[in-house]
């Protein structure tokens, strides 16, 4: 880590935020395959289950838009700090609930706070990051979000061996514990730089950026030439600056806010959620037999996912954002391929006296299905699970930063809350289709990347204002930002022998 090191620790424990939204996910994907939790909440159909799921996303929409006009007004800290709060209250109304409405009240609270949350921490994390390794700080939210699942899935299954209220009350209840302690925690990180400058505390932000830079050396060259380009970038932001909601969808900040809006929507588009949601229900339907083994591969999940993402963290700003969402297009997309072809050409429909659906495939396809959720897994949480948030937080200038991650948030929750609600009707109506239209859309998210999206790693925020100003077909544009390049570097050089 290096003189980096307290840079990494800002953005470990801002994290946390991610790991609400993991734990969240995780504890309710689990919870709806529950006897107890059915029985009492007198076994929710289909469309049920997508309310009671959606909901959560629904507040993450709500808390996603507001996120923007907080953290600028209040700051990125205080609004994590606030965040929390809203969390744990819609924690605590889920483990107390009395019945369904009660329970989705307590959803859309908690998901308030989880879209001020997802939207405000890539930003901070974003900010306090020098360029080199802001890929992998802002990839820790994802990391986080993998944790908060995998703890969620493994408590599931510990408590569902409990015969009462208790065995869902005491998952949903736990979620209070991480945010608690990520408030507690954020009283002692630092406030972004670029925010203090933007509200004229310039000392402030000269102290900050010499304790993430320099060890607290405040002569630091790298120190002083960073403070240099914010001061100069709020300059400059100022004098074009309307700062409105407005200004999004004027040129040239409307490509970047399309694009962003576009990499969020392609992220739920993968199908992720359904998976992370509704794979108890998938694992069952694949001819997984006993609720033990459903939730125990749910688990197993977990596990693949969390340690998917160690790769991205290591190697993202490596191999680059173009690259590495192109492969892993090309891998989540021959694992759904794979997965409809099995299930089409096997199943063969049956369906409980409860109404649930058996596919009874053979065990050959049926393990096949297993392997390929795994294999979609892991392609998504080495690629699209970072670079979504990545992305985003990085390509806006400080003007409007705030407001535009809240925008293309709320686009990420918006059709999350779509997917959540039509899910599960849609896994029992159509099955391997649900497949099949996934498989379609990432085939041509490999296309869509590659002529619209260009290359952001290792590039200062300042920067992008250069590497958006080119043409809107990015695999033209690469001519451009090389001569660009090629004269920063000669800059640097008649610099140095100065």
């Amino acid at each position: 880590m290096g003189k980096n090191g307290k840079a990494y620790l800002v953005g470990s424990v801002s994290a946390l935020g991610g790991f609400l939204f993991g734990y969240d996910t995780g504890v309710m994907s689990s919870i709806l395959e529950m006897d107890s939790w059915k029985a009492y909440f007198n076994t929710p159909s289909s469309v049920g289950q997508g309310v009671i799921v959606s909901l959560l996303t629904a507040g993450c929409f709500v808390g996603s838009l507001g996120a923007g006009w907080l953290a600028d007004k209040f700051s990125r800290k205080r609004t994590i700090m606030l965040a929390c709060m809203v969390f744990s209250l819609g924690a605590a109304i889920q483990s107390g609930s009395r019945n369904r409405a009660m329970l989705i009240v307590g959803r859309f609270i908690a998901g308030l706070g989880v879209g001020v949350l997802s939207m405000t921490v890539p930003v901070f994390q974003s900010e306090i990051a020098p360029p080199k390794i802001r890929g992998r700080l802002v990839s820790m939210q994802q990391w986080a979000i993998t944790w908060g699942l995998l703890v969620a899935f493994w408590i599931d299954y510990g408590t569902h061996f409990i015969k009462n209220d208790a065995s869902w009350r005491i998952p949903m209840g736990l979620q209070i514990v991480p945010a608690l302690i990520l408030f507690v925690a954020m009283f002692f990180m630092p406030y972004s730089p670029r925010w203090l400058v933007d509200h004229e505390r310039v000392d402030e932000a000269h102290v900050v950026l010499a304790k993430l830079r320099a060890d607290g050396d405040m002569n630091a060259p790298e120190v002083l030439e960073e403070l240099d380009e914010i001061k100069e970038a709020v300059r400059l932001d100022r004098e074009t600056a309307v700062r409105s909601y407005a200004e999004l969808v004027r040129f040239p900040i409307r490509r970047r806010v399309i694009l962003g809006v576009i990499i969020q929507i392609l992220q739920q588009l993968t199908g992720i959620n359904t998976t992370l949601y509704f794979a108890p229900t998938i694992f069952k339907q694949s001819g997984l037999t006993g609720k033990n083994a459903s939730l125990l591969a749910q688990g197993v999940n977990g596990v693949v996912n969390m340690l998917a993402t160690i790769p991205a963290i290591l190697w993202i700003d490596r191999w680059g954002r173009r690259k590495t969402l192109i492969f892993g297009s090309l891998g989540c997309g021959v694992a759904y391929f794979i997965q409809a072809v099995a299930t089409g050409a096997t199943q063969h429909k049956s369906y409980d006296d409860d109404g649930t659906l058996n596919l009874n495939m053979p065990k050959g396809p049926s393990y096949l299905v297993i392997v390929c959720i795994y294999l979609f897994v892991a392609s998504f949480a080495m690629t699209w699970g970072p670079i979504g948030w990545i992305y985003p937080s990085e390509i806006f200038p400080m003007r409007i930063r705030s407001k535009a991650n809240s925008i293309t948030t709320a686009s990420n929750w918006l059709f999350n809350f779509i997917i959540g609600l039509v899910s599960p009707i849609l896994i029992k109506r159509i099955t391997w289709g649900l497949d099949l239209i996934f498989a379609i859309i990432m085939f041509a998210s490999i296309f869509i990347v590659y002529l619209f999206f260009p290359e952001t790693k290792n590039r200062s925020l300042e920067d992008m204002e250069v590497i958006f100003s080119g043409s809107a077909w990015a695999h033209k544009d690469k001519k451009r930002i090389a001569e660009y390049d090629a004269g920063v570097k000669h800059h640097i050089t008649e610099k140095e022998y100065a």
